[in-house]
C-alpha cells in the first residue's frame, strides 16, 4: 500500500544528537520539516545499543548539548561517565525541551532517496510496516551516525544454534539473565570490553572469544560531586570556549608538550596522571606528539602495557591480552574490571590467534582445539562505520550514480558534510571530519551549525542547487590522507580507516587535523562564499 507524496523543505533521517540539534535548527530558519526515525524514539545508537555496562568514554559534561545555555543550566548529570539509560533520558528530555519530537515519525525505515533533476528536489522512499511513504524534499541532512550498522561476521553454522544470539549493538530491551548459564563473547572492542566483565559476575562460565587485543584503561567512574556538577555550571561558557578550541573538543588539562621535552621522570609523572584520572581522550594527550611519534607512542603503548600486566594474575594470560599495535590508532577503550574479569575462575579466555573457530554447531562452537558447549552467544563485533549507514540505502544522485558505488571505490566527502554528485544533501560527520577520534557532540554541533548559515545563505540568495565539486572533493580527500599520513594512523587496521569490514575500501576517513583547525578550514569555505561548491539559481 502506498501514500501520496507528501511535501516538505527538508527531510532529516535520525533522531540522536545530530537529528534533535538540526530539526532544531530547520524549525528556527522557518523551514518546513519531516524527521524520519527507523527506531522508536530519539537516542540513535543510545536507542539501539543497551547491552549492560554500557556507558559513553567521553565525560558527561562534554558529552552533552553545549548550544543551549538552558539546557546545561537545568540538566544535573549524575556520574563522571554517563550511563546508556542516562544518556536516552538526557536526549529524550532534550528534545521534548527544545519542542522538536513532533517532527519525528518513528518506527520509519528509509529505504531508497533519489535527486530528480528536473524538480530539483529528492524523492525519498521509507517504509512504515507495509505502507510505503514519498516525501519530495529540497535538501536531505543525513544524521545517521557514525556508529550505528553492527557489523556481522560470517561464521559457519551459526545459524543452527539453539541457544541466544544476542548483539550488542541491538540490543533487547527487556534484561537478559545470564544466571546458570554458559555464554560466550565474541570480540573485545570497547563494547566486549564493557558487557564481558557485567556477564561473567552473572554466568555459571564465560568464554572470550578474543580475535584482536585492545588498549583499555581504569574508567575510574564515580559520581560527580555536587559542588564538581556547580563549578561546571558557573563555568560552562569558558569549559565549553576551552574545549571548542581543542584538538579533542574536550577539556583534557596536557602538559601541552611533546614527549621529547620531557625527561623520563616528567614523561611518566605524565603518564601517571593521566592514567590515573581515567579518560582516553586525556590519556591519549599526555604527549602532543602521541599520534605522530613513535617514541611518543612507544613511551605511551610500553606504560599501558605494564598496567595491564600488573592487573592479570597470569603472566601467561597477560601476554595473550596484550595488544601489539600503536596506541590510539584503534579505539582507546576504558574499562571497569575488565582485566581482572581473566582472575575469576569462571572465564575462559580464547585466543583466535591461536585456534580458529571453525564453526557453530546446535549447542556451541568448535575450534580447531576443542569444542564449547554454551547457551547464549553474544556478537561485540563492532560497527559498519562512517558510511555503512549509508551505503545501505538506495541513494541515488545525479545521472543515476549511487553513493554506495562511489563508496565502494573511496569515501570521498568535500568537507565530510557534501558528496559531489549529489546535490542539496548534507551528512553530518562524514568521512574526512573529525568526528571519530574528538568529543563527536560538538563535532555534530560544528557541522549542523555550519549547515544552518549554509542553509541561511542558499534561502536568502535564492539558490536552487548546490553540489560539491569534483576537484574541491578530491582535493579535500587529498588533504585528509596527507593529515593521516603523517601520522601513526596510516599503520591503523581499524574502523578508522574502513579496514574492520571485508571488503571495504581502506580509506582516511578522520580528519587528524583535530577539531579546532576542522572548524577554522569550513568557516574560511563558508567566509568565502562557498568555495568548492556549485551554486545554481
Amino acid at each position: 500500500m502506498s501514500q501520496a507524496t507528501e511535501q516538505t523543505d527538508i527531510v532529516i533521517v535520525g533522531a540522536g544528537f545530530t537529528g534533535i540539534y538540526m530539526a532544531h535548527k530547520a524549525q528556527a530558519l522557518g523551514l518546513s520539516l519531516i524527521a524520519l526515525e527507523r527506531g522508536g524514539g530519539v537516542g540513535g545508537t543510545w536507542y539501539w545499543n543497551r547491552y549492560p555496562g554500557l556507558r559513553c568514554d567521553v565525560e558527561s559534561v562534554d558529552y552533552s548539548y553545549s548550544f543551549s545555555p538552558t539546557l546545561q543550566q537545568e540538566w544535573t548529570w549524575t556520574e563522571k561517565f554517563p550511563s546508556q539509560p542516562e544518556i536516552l533520558r538526557y536526549l529524550e528530555w532534550a528534545a521534548k525541551k527544545l519542542d522538536v519530537t513532533k517532527y519525528f515519525r518513528f518506527n520509519t525505515e528509509v529505504t531508497a532517496a533519489t535527486w530528480h533533476e528536473d524538480i530539483t528536489r529528492w524523492r525519498v522512499t521509507t517504509n512504515l510496516g507495509d505502507t510505503v511513504q514519498t516525501i519530495e524534499a529540497k535538501y536531505i541532512v543525513w544524521g545517521t551516525g557514525m556508529l550505528s550498522i553492527p557489523k556481522i561476521p560470517v561464521i559457519t553454522g551459526l545459524e543452527d544454534f539453539t541457544g541466544l544470539v544476542l548483539n550488542t549493538a541491538t540490543w533487547p530491551q527487556t534484561p537478559v539473565d545470564f544466571t546458570d548459564k554458559k555464554v560466550a563473547v565474541l570480540g573485545t572492542g570497547s563494547s566486549g570490553i564493557q558487557v564481558i566483565p557485567i556477564v561473567a559476575q552473572q554466568a555459571a562460565h564465560l568464554f572470550v572469544l578474543q580475535r584482536t587485543p585492545s588498549f583499555s584503561l581504569p574508567a575510574n567512574n564515580k559520581a560527580l560531586a555536587p559542588e564538581r556538577m556547580a563549578w561546571i555550571k558557573d563555568n560552562y561558557d569558558q569549559y565549553r570556549a576551552d574545549a571548542r578550541h581543542s584538538r579533542l573538543g574536550c577539556v583534557t588539562e596536557s602538559v601541552g608538550k611533546n614527549f621529547a621535552e620531557l625527561t623520563p621522570v616528567e614523561a611518566r609523572a605524565e603518564l601517571e596522571r593521566t592514567y590515573n584520572y581515567g579518560s582516553p581522550m586525556r590519556f591519549s594527550s599526555t604527549f602532543n606528539d602521541i599520534v605522530v611519534d613513535q617514541k611518543a607512542n612507544k613511551a605511551a603503548a610500553d606504560f599501558a602495557r605494564e598496567k595491564i600486566r600488573e592487573r592479570i594474575a597470569d603472566p601467561i594470560l597477560a601476554k595473550k591480552l596484550m595488544p601489539d599495535h600503536y596506541i590510539t590508532t584503534r579505539r582507546l577503550c576504558i574499562d571497569t574490571n575488565y582485566y581482572e574479569t581473566y582472575n575469576r575462575p569462571n572465564v575462559t579466555l580464547i585466543d583466535l590467534r591461536e585456534e580458529n573457530l571453525v564453526r557453530f554447531t546446535d549447542s556451541g562452537f568448535e575450534t580447531t582445539k576443542a569444542p564449547y558447549d554454551i547457551d547464549i552467544f553474544i556478537l561485540a563485533t563492532g560497527f559498519d562505520a562512517i558510511t555503512g549507514a549509508l551505503n545501505r540505502i538506495d541513494i541515488t544522485g545525479r545521472n543515476g550514480q549511487k553513493l554506495a558505488a562511489k563508496w565502494a571505490v573511496a569515501p570521498s566527502c568535500y568537507l565530510g558534510i557534501a558528496v559531489a554528485g549529489f546535490p542539496n544533501m548534507f551528512v553530518v560527520a562524514g568521512p574526512g571530519s573529525p568526528g571519530p577520534l574528538s568529543n563527536v557532540v560538538l563535532s555534530l554541533e560544528q557541522h549542523v551549525e555550519w549547515i544552518t548559515a549554509m542553509l541561511t545563505f542558499l534561502e536568502k540568495e535564492g539558490i536552487t542547487t548546490f553540489d560539491p565539486t569534483v576537484e574541491a572533493e578530491r582535493a579535500w580527500d587529498d588533504h585528509v590522507a596527507e593529515l593521516s599520513n603523517g601520522t601513526l594512523m596510516r599503520f591503523a587496521d581499524s574502523w578508522y580507516t574502513g579496514t574492520n569490514v571485508a571488503g571495504k575500501p581502506r580509506g582516511n576517513v578522520v580528519y587528524m587535523g583535530g577539531l579546532a583547525p576542522y572548524e577554522k578550514e569550513i568557516i574560511e569555505v563558508a567566509t568565502h562564499g562557498y568555495l568548492g561548491f556549485t551554486l545554481t539559481k
